[in-house]
């Protein structure tokens, strides 16, 4: 469905932050992009969806492309139109609108109010809570029903694929799991394709199919999620586990030296 080829993104002229980044999401799927804070998942996401233009960003080498359509040189309107919507780091609701406002919003690629009505009562199904906060501001939703509310906007514009950017950021163990449920049913039950972008590898693996490993604005790791999840380096970097088990500090683990076959 989505492909990056030897994608290389500057900004500024001057600042090389994507460094030929190979990609691809296959339909049906979820993918997972794992790597630290600056690594470059972010820009990854804001590059398939354009939005490094507004930043003084452009792709200055390779091709993305969805469902066999070239993307970089389109406007992030005409992208999400083509079926790619993204629930941003750190949520993004609009705070002043109530519920049932912000998922409009999320609708505004479409026009048929029957089908807008339905594709709502199609989130609550999902997301039951929000039900009972439908005419409440966003700004007093708890942080876990805000996650929910932003997940259900991504969706009220019927995307073929999702891009969620660090969904367990600022959650409680125990909603970061059930959102994660439930992202793994849209994925079973409505044929969503995510893309998955966490800093929280064990849980993104646990869902995914298929994840890939950034460091330094490439890509440096990839194959099935049972894969990386039994990878010694992975379990020790990302997982916080030694070789033998035993948990690790993440103080000393983002201190670590890449191995030599990472860089080759």
């Amino acid at each position: 469905m989505l492909v990056l080829n030897n994608v290389e993104v500057i900004f500024d002229g001057i600042s090389l932050v994507l460094k030929g980044v190979n990609l691809s999401v296959p339909r049906g799927r979820i993918v997972a992009l794992l790597g630290s804070n600056g690594a470059g998942k972010t820009t990854t996401l804001k590059t398939i969806l354009g939005l490094i233009q507004v930043e003084r960003g452009e792709v200055t080498r390779g091709s993305i492309e969805f469902m066999g359509e070239r993307l970089e040189r389109l406007e992030t309107p005409r992208i999400v139109r083509r079926g790619i919507a993204q629930v941003f780091e750190g949520r993004r609701i609009f705070e002043h609108l109530t519920v049932r406002e912000n998922l409009l919003a999320g609708a505004h690629t479409l026009s048929n109010l029957k089908e807008i009505g339905a594709d709502i009562e199609r989130i609550f199904a999902y997301f039951p809570r929000l039900t009972e906060r439908l005419k409440v501001a966003a700004g007093y939703l708890s942080g876990g029903e805000q996650q929910m509310l932003a997940i259900g906007r991504g969706l009220m514009s019927r995307p073929k694929l999702l891009m969620l950017d660090e969904p367990s950021l600022g959650l409680a163990p125990v909603l970061v799991a059930e959102i994660f449920e439930i992202l793994k049913r849209l994925n079973r039950e409505q044929g969503v394709t995510l893309l998955l972008v966490e800093q929280n590898a064990n849980m993104a693996l646990s869902i995914a199919d298929e994840g890939y490993v950034m460091e330094s604005g490439k890509i440096v790791l990839n194959g099935s999620a049972a894969e990386l999840r039994g990878n010694d380096d992975v379990k020790e970097f990302y997982l916080g586990l030694s070789q033998v088990g035993a948990r690790k500090s993440y103080r000393d683990v983002k201190h670590y030296r890449r191995r030599k076959r990472w860089l080759s």
